[in-house]
């Protein structure tokens, strides 16, 4: 088989071109996709697979691009679907994204250069011990970089562009599917999976080199309305029960030692505020609620209940809503009923000349959902570091390595088929 070579850089450009589109989207938004922007990185992406001969290669209304790389054998191999997302995270500025290429790293500090007090040091960032030689991409430190996902996206991107240039590579049908608003939990809202036809599927949207990942959080989310008694300030003795602080002490009394992502790892779960605001009649806060199991993730939305209702005792008249609703669940419920996915995954990896890691995500893809919606689909790595702030960074050779096994990827299902 025909390895893949990337050819006079082919990939770090196409990655350097990508990143400089901001696709940044918002969760305050109600449009889909969240911001019309995103649909300028979706309609180079059609235009580039219809440049590489990809006939059917299309932007709909709300952002998403779909794409079929032909089958080139004629066994009945399953349809796969590579996935990744547009957008980049609303937590840091994707607005006029200045990659630089840091060749040959051998160990320093990389100081970037529009803000010297952002600095990448391996003492912070422990897989950089694995980069040496390699060549580091990074912003210039005042925006992210968009590695996520757009890591993933060009790493798509370049192997179907080497797939269709080489047609003796025998595969079954491939989709592509790029999709908006991942960052802020909407990434397959729209996804039209009749059109999308595809069996089983891989997002490319994990970090470090060999990863691939079949298990994630079980995610809630959860809005708690306090509604308090108001009262002139200099009148209120007796009378005013501010929701301000009601809220407040709500949040002080969760622990921090335990049930929050500052003090969690591996595969604990944790309650954790995301925004609050109000007045003194009326708060709100927002929480995420994670657990790796349903039954821990109920009993962590019942820790919160029980906590609003103990510090509620002490302000009578006032009163409060919890409203707690489901956003997506571990995909390993649905990936292990389909041990051939992970499998398949594993041994593309390793034909890669790599060593494949099982992992599980302290987090959230659009694999998740998919997988509920009836596509299979764990999480392979793309080589992104430090998403969403403004050390983010990805190694080329770890980008080669994932563009290698998503071709070796299609070529073991039907091997295999």
């Amino acid at each position: 088989m025909l390895k893949y070579q990337n050819k006079n850089k082919s990939l770090q450009r196409r990655f350097m071109k990508y990143v400089q589109i901001d696709t940044q989207s918002d969760p305050l938004s109600e449009t889909i996709p969240s911001t019309a922007k995103q649909k300028d990185l979706g309609k180079l992406l059609v235009e580039e697979l219809l440049a590489f001969g990809i006939t059917d290669a299309q932007l709909d209304e709300y952002g998403y691009v779909y794409a079929t790389i032909p089958a080139t054998t004629e066994k009945q191999v399953p349809v796969l679907c590579f996935c990744s997302h547009i957008d980049t995270s609303p937590d840091c500025s994707g607005q006029g994204v200045k990659p630089i290429i840091h060749e040959n790293y051998q160990g320093q500090d990389l100081v970037l250069p529009d803000d010297p007090a952002v600095v990448l040091k391996m003492a912070e960032h422990p897989d950089l011990k694995d980069q040496i030689g390699n060549d580091i991409i990074t912003a210039s430190g005042t925006t992210l970089l968009g590695a996520d996902n757009k890591a993933g996206v060009a790493e798509i991107m370049e192997a179907a562009a080497f797939l269709v240039q080489n047609p003796g590579i025998k595969h079954g049908k491939i989709r592509i599917l790029f999709t908006p608003d991942e960052e802020i939990g909407r990434g397959v809202d729209k996804v039209d999976m009749e059109k999308l036809g595809a069996d089983f599927g891989y997002t490319v949207d994990g970090e470090t080199r060999g990863s691939i990942e079949d298990e994630t959080f079980s995610a809630d989310g959860a809005v708690l309305t306090i509604n308090g008694i108001s009262a002139h300030p200099g009148f209120a003795k007796g009378k005013m029960e501010s929701a301000i602080k009601i809220l407040s002490d709500v949040i002080s009394a969760l622990p921090s030692d335990c049930l929050s992502p500052e003090s969690t790892e591996a595969k604990e779960g944790f309650i954790h505020p995301v925004s609050i605001g109000g007045s003194v009649e009326q708060a709100e806060a927002h929480f995420i609620i994670r657990a790796f199991d349903d039954d821990e993730l109920a009993a962590n939305g019942e820790f919160l209940d029980a906590t609003v209702q103990n510090i509620m005792e002490d302000y009578p008249n006032a009163t409060y809503d919890l409203k707690i609703s489901p956003q997506y669940r571990n995909m390993k419920q649905v990936l292990e009923k389909y041990p051939q996915v992970m499998e398949n995954g594993i041994a593309a990896i390793e034909r890669a000349g790599i060593k494949a890691k099982r992992q599980s995500i302290r987090g959230g893809t659009d694999g998740s959902r998919l997988s509920f919606m009836g596509l299979p689909c764990p999480n392979i790595f793309a080589g992104e570091h430090a998403f969403h702030g403004k050390q983010e960074w990805v190694s080329v050779q770890d980008m080669e390595k994932a563009v290698e096994t998503i071709v070796n990827i299609a070529v073991v299902w039907e091997e295999r088929a």
